[in-house]
């Protein structure tokens, strides 16, 4: 067994205080994002956990891709069909974390998943590459397949199918949009007394903010 005790790292880049954050979590993730985004050595700075409860019963975490983010929350695509699309019809109550590790930040949001308008789904579908149209199409996401070979065959099957036609956003395919109720902010600190602000959705739809303990 590897040992892994005596990793270890002092947090020192920045503070989280509660006289320099904004009355709405939405704000800071702005401010967040954007900072991470500037800092130009982070790969796919959208990239998020997407935690749910599985029909199994088990907890499931995998990486996706934020696509969009307001006063609503936070959108990202999927297969309706797929094993996380099956586990959020079942139960919408799921979690995203972001983990800028250059920046010593995460941040970590519980909120409820609805499927996007048809619209929405739309707009972003028709903004696709159309080899991300044709992998939509082509994936039975989260089945057992037979082999590679099965994804690439279809794949060619399809591009001369759609040869010179408009690919139509599949049904299965489309957006989830989760609207927060509660989003911590966490900023590394050293002697691991790190900063953990949260911020929980009121019943007149106001935030309340607290600081966490690390």
């Amino acid at each position: 067994m590897k040992d892994l005790s005596n990793y270890r790292k002092s947090y020192e880049k920045s503070e989280l205080l509660e006289t320099n954050i904004p009355e709405d979590p939405i704000n800071l993730f702005h401010k967040w994002f954007y900072e991470t985004e500037e800092h130009g050595n982070i790969d796919e700075v959208n990239a998020m956990t997407v935690s749910t409860i599985g029909l199994d019963g088990f907890p499931k975490a995998r990486v996706v891709l934020l696509k969009k983010f307001n006063e609503e929350g936070f959108v990202f695509y999927t297969n309706y069909n797929s094993e996380k699309g099956k586990a959020i019809a079942a139960n919408p109550n799921i979690c995203l974390s972001f983990f800028w590790h250059a920046m010593e930040r995460q941040v970590i949001i519980k909120g409820i998943a609805e499927k996007t308008l048809e619209v929405v789904s739309d707009n972003y579908f028709y903004s696709r590459p159309e080899g991300s149209k044709l992998g939509a199409i082509v994936s039975p996401q989260s089945e057992v397949i037979p082999s590679r070979d099965y994804l690439e065959n279809r794949l060619k099957e399809l591009e001369t199918v759609f040869q010179g036609k408009e690919i139509s956003r599949p049904q299965n395919w489309g957006g989830f949009l989760v609207r927060p109720i509660e989003v911590e902010f966490w900023q590394g600190r050293p002697n691991r007394l790190h900063d953990r602000i949260r911020y929980q959705v009121q019943k007149d739809y106001s935030w309340k903010v607290e600081r966490l303990s690390p």
